[in-house]
């Protein structure tokens, strides 16, 4: 999919491509090429000549790779952008930008709700666009809004899981569903880090580029101090998680122990019967109690006692609460 915009009464208005000659006789802001089709492809080579690159090349994380200028001058930079996956699963995607014929090209695998966003906001807010480095700069402060909205939902669900882990008593079942939770907040936290952190990097490269006038250079100094407070943010919800991790972990103990503790104090109950009915079950010739009638209730009366003395006794210590 290839999505055209030309700004337009600074407004981005998009433009319906269905063949190349439609690319041809426009004059865009921004092309936006989603999974693109080898037609797509060479349509932008051969009109703007641009080489796109392929999905194989994302995935370096050197900044000599995802930063650069090429040869004939067009700016390359490769930036992850957080979007929800299959499951309500967090993930994060690389988009591709070029910078080249005062135009932005971006290229990624799908459709991600900050494209979404930026493109909605610019059709209802004219002259929040001024040129292509606008679009850009625009895109990365939407990427950070919307980082901050995901970590205001990771704030909600672990009050929400504090609530149920400091109840007075946790079954582990609940224990399991709560570290559950815990883990896939945990995880959607640190994809928000590493994201701002490469957001970071990428605003960085346009300012010591020089590229950007005054007044985007300080739309750019803003963005840094957004991420800035996003990353104390995201520092503070690390300590909660391992605080809730730590405290789910400890019930999850507790309850272990209390079992133990059950086992332990029935071991310990029925060792004097044992002990008792070993010593009467033995098997020498001569013994006193042998022959004598009241032998055997004496000896289960011995065991019946002996058994529920150290169950009072823990009792009344509080051994068994």
């Amino acid at each position: 999919m290839i999505n055209v915009f030309v700004l337009q009464n600074g407004r981005l208005n998009q433009v319906n491509i269905d063949s190349r000659s439609d690319l041809e006789n426009i004059v865009p802001v921004w092309v936006d090429l989603t999974e693109p089709t080898d037609d797509e492809r060479a349509w932008v080579k051969s009109i703007y000549g641009v080489t796109l690159p392929d999905e194989d090349e994302f995935s370096d994380i050197e900044a000599s790779a995802r930063y650069f200028e090429a040869e004939n001058g067009d700016l390359h930079l490769r930036t992850d952008f957080l979007f929800e996956g299959e499951n309500d699963a967090s993930a994060t995607m690389t988009v591709a930008f070029i910078l080249a014929r005062n135009i932005l090209f971006s290229v990624h695998a799908e459709d991600l709700p900050v494209f979404r966003l930026v493109r909605m906001r610019a059709r209802s807010r004219p002259g929040s666009i001024g040129d292509y480095r606008d679009v850009l700069l625009d895109l990365y402060e939407t990427d950070a809004e919307y980082s901050a909205d995901a970590l205001e939902g990771i704030y909600q669900k672990l009050e929400a899981v504090s609530h149920s882990v400091l109840k007075k008593s946790l079954s582990d079942q609940a224990a399991a569903d709560v570290l559950n939770t815990i883990a896939h907040e945990e995880d959607l936290n640190g994809r928000i880090r590493r994201n701002m952190m490469d957001t970071r990097r990428a605003v960085s490269f346009l300012m010591r580029g020089r590229l950007l006038s005054s007044e985007q250079f300080e739309d750019a100094r803003q963005i840094l101090r957004d991420i800035e407070s996003l990353d104390g943010h995201t520092a503070f919800l690390f300590d909660k998680i391992n605080f809730l991790m730590d405290a789910t972990v400890g019930f999850i103990n507790i309850n272990q122990n209390k079992i133990i503790k059950i086992f332990s104090v029935a071991s310990v109950a029925f060792l004097p019967p044992t002990l008792i009915a070993s010593i009467y079950g033995m098997n020498f010739e001569w013994m006193p109690e042998l022959h004598w009638g009241g032998g055997y209730p004496l000896a289960i009366l011995m065991m019946i006692g002996s058994a529920i003395a150290p169950f009072w006794y823990f009792r009344r210590r509080g051994w068994l609460n």
